[in-house]
């Protein structure tokens, strides 16, 4: 019997002593959410012991990553695109949370003139007025498909042809390389060097809400529905705010 009582002993040691081996998640996400994930996520592994690695690109390159079979546990994107890839079986719908409203903002570079952008005709003057303007690229991204809407239903496309500039993104307006540059809210706040003049005007204003969920074929399905539990999570809509998200209800 003291044998095995030792034995026993020592099993219990052993398995106690066993680590939890920590699960590695793959989250393809779109870049609004980027500073957000960044100052969040090392607090998800601490808590959790995973581990966490990201994709970035812009939806249109997203979808079709997906669409190839590109290997994910999370995704993050517009809802209305979840809601596409849940009708198809490609995210779990139990698994899924809004993470917040990110609207569309027109900024300059620090210390230059703010245009008036307080209406549509304001906003249309400005555009017209402007010596370059950068933007998202139409059928990239939805703030892309936005402002190629906005530009045609304002009857400027052809005299912005010359102006509009689709790379190099906010930083070509801190860097004085554009006079005006318009993108989510988020890609923009913290960025050194910009002035945020205002939202888009009302008429041609434009919000995108951003949700994730957990891709249906995970291999680590409990880690990847945790990580998207986490980041939706009360105590850390600050962390969304701050980057320029307002709460999903608003």
């Amino acid at each position: 019997m003291k044998g095995l009582s030792g034995l026993l002993a020592l099993s219990a040691v052993l398995v106690i002593s066993v680590p939890v081996l920590a699960t590695e998640i793959h989250v393809m996400s779109g870049e609004a959410p980027k500073e957000v994930f960044a100052l969040l996520t090392p607090r998800f592994e601490q808590q959790t012991g995973n581990k966490v690695k990201f994709t970035y690109a812009v939806i249109t390159a997203l979808r079709e990553k997906v669409a190839a079979g590109e290997k994910a546990d999370v995704l993050v994107m517009p809802v209305q695109v979840l809601d596409g890839l849940e009708k198809e079986g490609k995210v779990r719908a139990d698994s899924r949370a809004t993470f917040g409203i990110v609207g569309t903002s027109v900024i300059v570079k620090e210390g230059a003139p703010r245009p008036d952008i307080s209406s549509k005709d304001k906003f249309r003057a400005a555009m017209l007025a402007a010596r370059s303007v950068v933007h998202a690229t139409p059928g990239k991204t939805p703030s892309g498909n936005h402002m190629g809407k906005v530009m045609e239903q304002l009857g400027i496309t052809e005299a912005m042809e010359k102006k509009v500039i689709y790379d190099g993104g906010a930083q070509l307006v801190a860097a004085g390389q554009a006079e005006i540059g318009i993108y989510p809210t988020s890609e923009v706040a913290h960025v050194k060097g910009l002035t945020i003049v205002g939202m888009l005007p009302a008429g041609i204003d434009f919000n995108t809400v951003y949700g994730g969920a957990a891709v249906a074929d995970s291999g680590a399905p409990d880690t990847a529905a945790a990580f998207v539990k986490f980041m939706a999570a009360p105590e850390n809509r600050g962390a969304w705010k701050d980057a320029g998200f307002d709460p999903p209800g608003k």
